[in-house]
């Protein structure tokens, strides 16, 4: 992996890209961006872009296309079947993963129906290093559930484990032993763990998850939307890997996988999915589901252009000045958030950089989803959007009572070859200024609460006028500056 050293001594990401397509980005008023959370009932998710200046909200389906990407899209072949851009996309596949079936989706959750209609019963219990929101609720209404056994460093905000993804060996036993194998259809990893701070696993771990289901002839399903960090993390953090290729790492990993899946929106900056096996018996179940929930076998509910970019992103997620894009701005803008005091979890993952609101806004009582306000008054100071990612992305229980979140977080992704530094360098100001100001900061209270996925379409108040004096405040400080 190459490194850039400068003179100054500082510690600076540098672009192995240049701009040649701009997007015209908006900074409304203070004003205006208060008026817009009010009308997305605080909920970042219904904002609308035209409002928002940077757009920290995700990485999925919004990080920029190469030239080569956009140039492969007009050579895409449309035919209902038997496409050659099929062809070519498989045939990467292959070559990238080394499995012999690949069955197109038109995204990760999509693929996440399908394996959980196949494999998931009543009573069947899926352990994983930790869930997802969708992969949750799709085990969940096929009538399982799910176990979470990370290590016990993953819930500790400031950490010096390199790999806080990692699965708890001894965890996984005892869970196996506790409701027996032929309970559990497959044992799920994620690469970069996208609720706990995008905190990679390591080879050695996913190794030794594969000796205990081997042992109990249970699958590993590895969730790979995420995949391209974690090779950047296990090429740089991992001691035996640190003179393997990213293909030869991604190929060690594939190998010790029964089963693949991942949004392309993540991995390989297209819009789509995949599911990849060597297991014949497992592809032909998958293969009569697709038909009836995505589309023919050769296109998969995806457009034939998005399939052509996503064959040449998965060939660039080879590139390691590529894939070390997005974690090295993490790390910057991690860096200097910490410098001025500001709670962040560490050591910096991958997806985005992640602020600990349980401590950023202590004052404010889980109930009233500290991350969620923190969320929309870093909005309405700076235009930023983030993403909630606690209680508000939990769901109550069964007894209607409120599932607090192990952590309290706004993830600010870092979509990969989208900001530039001095973007960045403009969040880290406002959310420098907010952390001073954190006082101010109230609590949320749901006024439309969905039961399935409410973080997506949810709407809440405030439980006091706390914006307002936020809003006063900042004029006080930065007078007509935006």
């Amino acid at each position: 992996m190459s490194e850039v050293k400068f003179f100054s001594g500082e510690n600076i990401p540098l672009e192995m890209h240049k701009v040649r397509i701009i997007q015209k980005l908006n900074l409304v008023p203070i004003e205006r961006r208060l008026e817009a959370m009010t009308e997305a009932g605080n909920n970042t998710f219904l904002l609308k872009n035209r409002d928002v200046f940077l757009d920290m909200l995700t990485d999925s389906g919004v990080n920029a296309m190469s030239d080569k990407q956009l140039a492969a899209m007009m050579e895409a072949d449309d035919s209902y079947a038997g496409s050659e851009t099929f062809t070519k996309l498989e045939n990467k596949m292959i070559e990238i993963f080394g499995k012999k079936y690949f069955l197109p989706a038109h995204q990760g959750r999509a693929a996440e129906n399908i394996i959980s209609q196949i494999f998931v019963k009543p009573g069947s219990v899926v352990p994983m290093n930790y869930h997802f929101t969708t992969t949750k609720a799709h085990i969940v209404i096929n009538g399982g559930s799910i176990e979470e056994i990370p290590i016990d460093e993953a819930f500790q905000i400031n950490s010096k484990d390199l790999f806080k993804g990692n699965m708890d060996i001894d965890k996984l036993n005892a869970v196996i032993e506790k409701y027996g194998a032929e309970n559990v259809p497959f044992v799920r990893l994620e690469a970069g763990t996208n609720l706990i701070g995008g905190q990679p696993f390591s080879l050695k771990n996913m190794q030794e998850v594969r000796e205990v289901c081997a042992k109990h002839g249970i699958l590993i399903l590895l969730d790979a939307s995420l995949l391209s960090d974690n090779l950047y993390f296990i090429k740089t953090r991992e001691e035996q890997c640190k003179e393997m290729s990213i293909r030869e790492i991604t190929s060690a990993l594939s190998d010790l996988s029964d089963i693949i899946y991942f949004s392309a929106r993540k991995l390989g900056s297209a819009r789509g999915g995949a599911i990849c096996t060597n297991d014949e018996k497992i592809y032909l179940k998958i293969r009569e589901f697709l038909p009836l929930y995505e589309g023919f076998l050769t296109y998969g509910g995806m457009s034939v252009r998005e399939m052509e970019a996503m064959t040449v992103g998965l060939e660039e997620t080879m590139d390691e000045n590529m894939i070390n894009q997005g974690p090295q701005f993490i790390a910057f803008m991690t860096e200097e958030l910490l410098k001025k005091g500001v709670p962040v979890v560490t050591p910096p993952g991958g997806l985005g950089c992640h602020l600990n609101a349980l401590e950023f806004v202590d004052h404010i009582p889980q109930n009233q989803y500290p991350a969620g306000a923190l969320a929309s008054a870093l909005f309405i100071v700076s235009g930023v959007r983030g993403m909630e990612r606690g209680t508000l992305s939990e769901q109550r229980d069964e007894n209607g009572k409120e599932t607090f979140s192990n952590m309290e977080l706004l993830r600010l992704a870092m979509p990969r070859r989208v900001f530039t530094l001095s973007q960045v360098k403009y969040a880290v100001d406002r959310i420098g200024w907010l952390y001073e100001n954190r006082k101010l900061i109230g609590g949320l209270k749901f006024i439309e609460e969905p039961k399935i996925l409410r973080f997506f379409f949810g709407r809440l108040g405030t439980v006091s006028d706390w914006q307002t004096q936020l809003v006063n405040k900042f004029r006080e400080d930065f007078g007509d500056s935006l």
